[in-house]
């Protein structure tokens, strides 16, 4: 199939194209190619392409800057998925759209799983706004499948798990607070990237959660990780009053694959599982990406 990923060079994108690209004919894209805000700049580029499939993996993810940068994270999350969409009604490709648990208010208490049928009620700007995008893709582009994912890492870009061993491998004697009262999903990218080419070879559409199996806190998260990278640490479980944000966060955003579960398509595996598996592709190299350099420890 002829295959658009926007914000290819991000986290999913990368392995969107790490996963697809022996099988099918990819065009990637990220901002420097092709701006998704400019809906006649968009629109000329998906009737020259006319691709088959579009996959978006492009958004303003910074939660925290979207609550004091509210136009431009709603021109990425809500125009831009708007112009896509109805770029990919035009020349009838399936429209795949990545969205996130920060749509609901994680009012329920673990165990208890957000559904695909729960009203969603986002707490901060980037929740609103990928809810928009979702909205808006819906009415755009017939053809649609929405995945709502949740604490997405990987090898590629920015994330959590990044952060953190970069703090704890520059000083690992220094307690590092991290908050143990917000539940959720970890989900690996690349785990992500193959449920997406799974399911757009199957006959499934419409909205879907998938996101790894399982949950935990933000501090059990972390302190696996180290551990399993067998990496010195010293972690405090905090409350999340003690470490305060700009943006809200639901407290508990756990998901449930229902729908990929009915259809027989679930390819999302437990978080433990997925997190052990991307430390054994990728420890070696994570380590010596976020292991300080002489500059930063002679500072």
């Amino acid at each position: 199939m002829k295959i658009m990923i926007t914000g290819a060079d991000g986290q999913l994108g990368k392995d969107c194209r790490a996963v697809l690209g022996d099988a099918h004919d990819l065009t990637c894209v990220d901002i420097g190619e092709l701006d998704i805000v400019r809906a006649d700049e968009t629109l000329a580029f998906i009737r020259r392409l006319r691709p088959e499939v579009i996959i978006n993996c492009a958004a303003f993810t910074q939660v925290d800057r979207c609550e004091t940068e509210k136009g431009p994270a709603r021109d990425v999350n809500v125009t831009g998925a708007a112009n896509l969409a109805r770029g990919a009604a035009e020349c009838r490709a399936l429209m795949v759209h990545l969205s996130t648990d920060y749509v609901f208010d994680g009012a329920k208490r673990p165990p208890e799983a957000y559904v695909e049928t729960d009203p969603p009620a986002p707490l901060s700007v980037y929740g609103r706004t990928k809810l928009e995008g979702e909205q808006a893709v819906m009415e755009g582009a017939d053809d649609h499948l929405i995945l709502r994912t949740a604490w997405l890492y990987g090898f590629h870009g920015q994330n959590f798990l990044k952060t953190i061993l970069k703090k704890a491998l520059a000083a690992p004697d220094q307690p590092l607070k991290i908050v143990d009262d917000q539940f959720g999903s970890p989900t690996w990218s690349l785990t992500l990237a193959r449920q997406i080419a799974a399911l757009i070879d199957s006959p499934a559409r419409g909205l879907y959660h998938a996101s790894a199996e399982g949950y935990c806190t933000w501090f059990a998260f972390a302190r696996h990780f180290l551990e399993r990278l067998n990496v010195p640490h010293r972690l405090i479980p905090c409350a999340t009053e003690e470490y305060p944000t700009p943006a809200r966060r639901p407290a508990c955003a756990i998901l449930e694959n229902r729908r990929l579960k009915a259809a027989n398509q679930n390819r999302m595996q437990d978080w433990q599982k997925d997190v052990d598996d991307f430390i054994e592709q990728y420890g070696p190299a994570l380590l010596a990406q976020c292991r300080p350099s002489s500059r930063e420890k002679g500072a």
